[in-house]
């Protein structure tokens, strides 16, 4: 009888996944965000036929998973991919078509859907708005701002009219800044507009979403209960808008570190899910007859996803709260079932529904810093777990106060540690302060914040939620305090240099390799994660910058942003440029003379401007010239049109800027790099076609007498 030969070693590749096997299937998920992110990243619309490769992969995963595991992951991870590119193109696909709004004041008319509280006046999102009685309903929505003293007082479902105008989303602030027209068009949005005169309004006219009504409502009674501050946070602690929230408060909130308790996510879906749980649980307890006959357990789990699945609707199903409430489900059901309760795996199946239902969140901050965190605190729990452990040691009270103190700190470092970069990429700001503020105003939250609040909605209904209200609020005046006290200390929030894109990708590729494996290969993922930190040092932003009207025109030079600004021209714009290259304040072209050792000098006519001693030059032309500037640099810039051409001149004028947006330019030995924002954006479906001079109305003829 022949020996049976014995099975080949695996290689050391396949070992090491086989050591891994528990870890692989969350990488599906981050294979269908690189799909995604691929998608954005084109300059051109993709074929629909893309859409086939998602099946068609995935068929062949499928027949190659019996006998070749490993190869059916990684054919697994290209459907994922293709999975996560099909998904952005379809939803893309279905968006209805941008609006061009009138350039004039017209009578709007809408039915409202939903009311945001200001601190001057008021705010609505009007659905089925018209341009005018005999327009027909546009497909996407528009935001309003009303008069700071128009007495209407419009609620979800009322129709609404006014005289106003409505302008279409911004462009970016530069080549590669933040999409708002992307944002915008996957969002349903077609224009924002202020109000020129008072509203009328005919109540009860229309639809409004589920809950809207509600959502005002609520509001309202703790606008009336609570006025100032106070009343907004904590407002925005039940239904999600922050409108109303002084802007000091929101700064304080964002200089100490205290902004995601505003954003309502993991921590406030956790608390009101866990309160239900209990609280049901507890009373089911008490009651001997309803005790024998129901599992308590499975009664509680569902009423609390109940209680979770109402907060996320009541608060407008946000990202942060679409991710917390698809992890709390899958918890909730583990929990239910015996199984591991929080898991890489449920992480991941939530990140995968959430880029199904909206692939476009993956690109902001709110998706980013919610999942970075989560992910970072499952990994360092599966890490610390052994440690904590021992320092609980017997269980005694004090050995168990300290272990709460390690995790309270420990979970802020960790996720601060993993947000950080990201809000830097995003805002250009890092708080320093962060784990002193949210050791007080956490628990505080979680104890007598949001606790109170539940109380105080239940009590809504039958107009009892004033002492509930009042409670909530000596809490929130408590986190006000910290984080204005907090935002006060010297240093406490920094400006830097903002990460690129590149920068980014490479953090969160980093922090990913190193949460989501388990083996020591997972530490190569540090490596990655220091490159995407240094990576605002290594990126140059443009040296010349010119806004979409050319009423702004900046030129770096010597760590400092000088500006020639004309009437008009946007404020938000130029806090845009200055936090690109992370600065706090611009100063202004000189009117003539030399600044920047002698990198820009100036006279009435012109200024030439070499922000590196050994670059190219820019001449920016400050009236029509009167001689010829040709020859006298490589780029001319001016905020009019510039009829004289030079041949081997790149030119960047009113007209430039009035076709293809703002433009960036860079000024290096190599010479001259000019970007446009739709050189760098392309033809999307979200990006405005070029624009068509008017063609004026011939006159016709005198009629002859």
């Amino acid at each position: 009888m022949a020996a049976l030969s014995e099975p080949a070693p695996p290689s050391p590749l396949a070992a090491l996944l086989l050591a891994e096997r528990g870890r692989l299937a969350p990488w599906l998920a981050v294979a269908m965000a690189f799909g995604v992110a691929g998608y954005f990243a084109l300059r051109a619309e993709p074929s629909t036929w893309f859409v086939a490769a998602a099946p068609i992969l995935l068929a062949m995963a499928l027949m190659l998973a019996p006998r070749h595991a490993h190869a059916a992951w990684v054919v697994g991870l290209a459907a994922a991919a293709a999975l996560g590119f099909a998904s952005a193109l379809l939803h893309a696909r279905a968006a209805p078509p941008p609006l061009s709004p009138p350039t004039r004041a017209v009578m709007l008319s809408g039915i409202v859907q939903d009311v945001d509280l200001l601190p001057e006046g008021r705010r609505v999102t009007l659905g089925e708005a018209r341009f005018g009685p005999d327009e027909a309903p546009q497909p996407r929505t528009i935001r309003l701002r009303l008069r700071a003293s128009d007495p209407a007082r419009p609620a979800p479902g009322d129709r609404i009219s006014v005289r106003a105008l409505v302008r279409p989303p911004s462009a970016p602030a530069y080549p590669g800044a933040w999409d708002f027209q992307r944002a915008a068009f996957f969002a349903g949005q077609g224009g924002s507009g202020f109000a020129i005169g008072p509203a009328e309004l005919l109540p009860g006219a229309g639809e409004a979403p589920p809950l809207a009504a509600t959502r005002s409502l609520m509001e309202a009674r703790v606008d009336a209960a609570l006025p100032g501050a106070a009343g907004a946070v904590a407002a925005a602690l039940l239904t999600g808008g922050q409108s109303a929230i002084p802007r000091e408060d929101l700064v304080a909130m964002r200089d100490s570190g205290l902004a995601h308790l505003l954003s309502v996510s993991g921590l406030h879906i956790a608390i009101v899910m866990g309160v239900c749980f209990w609280v049901v649980r507890l009373l089911i307890a008490g009651i001997r007859p309803i005790a024998v006959r129901t599992d308590g357990k499975v009664a509680a789990g569902l009423a609390a996803l109940a209680a979770g699945g109402f907060y996320m609707l009541l608060t407008g199903s946000q990202v942060p709260m679409q991710r917390s409430f698809a992890m709390a489900t899958l918890v909730t059901l583990a929990l239910l079932a015996g199984r591991n309760a929080i898991s890489m795996r449920g992480l991941a199946l939530a990140a995968a529904a959430v880029m199904l239902v909206d692939p476009a969140a993956l690109l902001g901050p709110s998706f980013q810093m919610s999942f970075a965190a989560v992910m970072a605190l499952i990994a360092g729990w599966e890490s610390l777990r052994g440690p904590l452990r021992r320092l609980a040691g017997d269980g005694s009270w004090w050995r168990r106060a300290l272990v709460a103190a390690a995790g309270l700190v420990l979970t802020s470092l960790l996720a601060g540690a993993a947000t950080a970069p990201i809000g830097l990429a995003h805002f250009g700001r890092l708080q320093w302060y962060g784990v002193i503020a949210n050791a007080i105003a956490v628990p505080l939250t979680s104890v007598l914040v949001m606790p109170a609040g539940m109380v105080a909605a239940v009590a809504m209904p039958l107009g009892l939620e004033a002492p509930a209200l009042a409670v909530m609020g000596w809490g929130v005046e408590g986190v006000l305090a910290v984080a204005r006290e907090v935002a006060s200390w010297p240093g406490a929030a920094t400006g830097a240099r903002p990460l690129p894109g590149w920068g980014l990708v490479a953090f969160m590729s980093g922090l990913t390799w190193l949460c989501l494996w388990a083996r020591r290969w997972r530490l190569l993922g540090v490596p990655l994660m220091l490159l995407g930190m240094a990576s605002g040092a290594l990126h140059r932003p443009p040296d010349l910058l010119v806004s979409g009207d050319a009423r702004l025109i900046a030129v770096a030079a010597q760590d400092r942003l000088w500006l020639q600004r004309q009437p008009g021209a946007s404020a938000f714009l130029r806090d845009q440029w200055l936090r690109a290259h992370g600065l706090a304040q611009a100063d202004a072209l000189p009117a003539s003379g030399e600044e920047a050792g002698g990198a820009i000098r100036c006279d009435a006519a012109a200024c030439l401007l070499r922000p590196h001693a050994d670059g190219a030059v820019a001449l920016l032309l400050r009236r029509p010239a009167e001689a010829s500037p040709c020859g006298r640099a490589a780029l001319l810039v001016a905020a009019e049109p510039i009829r004289l051409r030079c041949p081997d001149t790149v030119a960047i004028d009113r007209f430039s800027v009035w076709r293809d947006g703002p433009h960036a330019a860079w000024l290096g030995p190599e010479g001259v790099r000019v970007v446009s924002d739709r050189a760098w954006r392309g033809a999307r479906p979200w990006v405005p076609p070029p624009p068509r001079p008017r063609v004026r109305e011939e006159m016709p003829p005198a009629p002859v007498e």
